[in-house]
C-alpha cells in the first residue's frame, strides 16, 4: 500500500514522485487519514482517445494544485500545451505528439487534485500506463513527462513511416479474433489484437489493409459491430517497432525508483515493482497489446474492490464495470 502519513514536504516530494512547484499547496501531498479501505482502492489512468477540446480547464479553475502543475508542464515542454487543451481543435488533439502529453499531464494534475487518495495499486492503459508510474513513485513528474513526450514524437514518425489503423470489434470472443487475425497477417497483411478492452470488447490494429479485411472477416463471423478508430496510427502492433530505438534511449537516460505500490503493467497485466522490470514492460508495449481485461481481473484478485480513474473522461469505469460488476467506481 502507498501509505501518506504527514512528513517533511521535500520528502514528500520525493516518495509521490512530484517536483514541486513554488505555488504547490503542501496540502497535495499530506493525508493525515489513514482508512483501511485504501488497502482495496487501485487508482486507473486512461489513455489516447479520452483527449477533448477543453480538457483540464475546469480542473484548474477549481484547484490551485493542479494549476501550477500545468504550468510547470509548459516550462518543461517549451511550449503553451495548455493553450492546445483547452483551445485546441479536434484535429489538434489527435496529433499522437500533442495528444499523448496532453493526456499524462490532465491525468497526473487530476491525481495531485485528489490528496485523499492512497493507492494500494496501480495501473494505466496504454499512455496511462507513465501516470500511474508516477503515481506509484517511479517516476517523477518532471522526468517523466520528457520521457512521455519522446515516446509520442517517436510514434508519430513511426505512424507517418508506416501508415496503419485500428478498429474496435464487439460481442465476438477473443480467440476468435485473434485466430482471424492471425490468417490475415500470415496471408501478408499485418493485423493483431492490440487492445483487450473487457469481454466482448477487443481493438485490432494493423497496416489499413489489414484491418480492413479483418472488419469483414470478424462481421462474417459474427461481430455485431466493426468500428474504424479516428486514430493515427497502428498502436500496440508491429508496424510501431520502429519507434522503439527512440524510446529505448529515452528510457535508459531516465531515472526510475522502485514502486511504492504495485503497478499493474498492460504487457502482461501482472503487479511489478522493479524498475528493471517496469522499464522493459514499457519498451515492449509499443509492440504487444494491451491486456486491460486481464489486468483489472487480476487487481480484483489481489484484493482491489474500489476503482478510482484519474484523467480525462470515465471510459475506464466503464469497462471495469463490465469486467468486475462488483467492484465500486470512484
Amino acid at each position: 500500500m502507498c501509505s501518506l502519513r504527514p512528513q517533511p514536504l521535500r520528502w514528500l516530494a520525493r516518495r509521490y514522485a512530484l517536483s514541486l512547484p513554488s505555488n504547490l499547496s503542501p496540502s497535495v501531498l499530506v493525508n493525515p487519514s489513514n482508512s483501511s479501505d485504501s488497502l482495496q482502492t487501485a487508482i486507473i489512468f486512461p489513455g489516447q482517445g479520452s483527449q477533448f477540446p477543453g480538457m483540464a480547464r475546469e480542473l484548474i479553475e477549481q484547484n490551485m494544485d493542479a494549476r501550477a502543475l500545468l504550468t510547470q508542464a509548459n516550462d518543461i515542454l517549451g511550449f503553451s500545451l495548455t493553450d492546445i487543451m483547452f483551445s485546441g481543435s479536434d484535429e489538434d488533439l489527435r496529433r499522437t505528439d500533442v495528444t499523448q502529453p496532453a493526456i499524462f499531464v490532465h491525468s497526473v494534475a487530476q491525481f495531485v487534485a485528489r490528496p485523499e487518495l492512497q493507492p494500494a495499486m496501480t495501473a494505466g492503459h496504454s499512455l496511462g500506463e507513465f501516470s500511474a508510474l508516477v503515481a506509484a513513485g517511479v517516476l517523477r513528474f518532471e522526468d517523466a513527462l520528457p520521457l512521455v513526450a519522446r515516446r509520442a514524437q517517436a510514434m508519430q514518425a513511426a505512424c507517418e513511416e508506416q501508415p496503419g489503423t485500428m478498429a474496435a470489434i464487439l460481442g465476438l470472443d477473443d480467440a476468435t479474433v485473434e485466430r482471424i487475425c492471425q490468417d490475415i497477417s500470415d496471408a501478408g497483411d499485418i493485423v493483431v489484437a492490440a487492445n483487450y478492452n473487457c469481454p466482448g470488447q477487443l481493438v485490432i490494429s494493423g497496416s489499413t489493409a489489414g484491418v480492413a479485411k479483418a472488419c469483414e472477416a470478424l462481421k462474417a463471423a459474427g461481430a455485431k459491430r466493426a468500428l474504424p478508430l479516428p486514430v493515427g496510427g497502428a498502436f500496440h502492433s508491429p508496424l510501431m517497432q520502429s519507434a522503439a530505438a527512440a524510446l529505448a534511449e529515452a528510457i535508459e537516460k531516465t531515472t526510475f525508483g522502485e514502486a511504492r505500490c504495485p503497478v499493474y503493467q498492460n504487457v502482461d497485466a501482472l503487479p511489478h515493482s522493479s524498475p528493471a522490470e517496469i522499464k522493459a514492460n514499457l519498451l515492449r508495449q509499443l509492440t504487444a497489446p494491451v491486456r486491460w481485461t486481464q489486468a483489472v481481473q487480476q487487481m480484483a484478485a489481489d484484493g482491489a474492490t474500489e476503482f478510482v480513474e484519474c484523467g480525462p473522461g470515465k471510459v475506464l469505469q466503464g469497462l471495469v464495470k463490465k469486467i468486475v460488476p462488483t467492484a465500486t467506481i470512484g
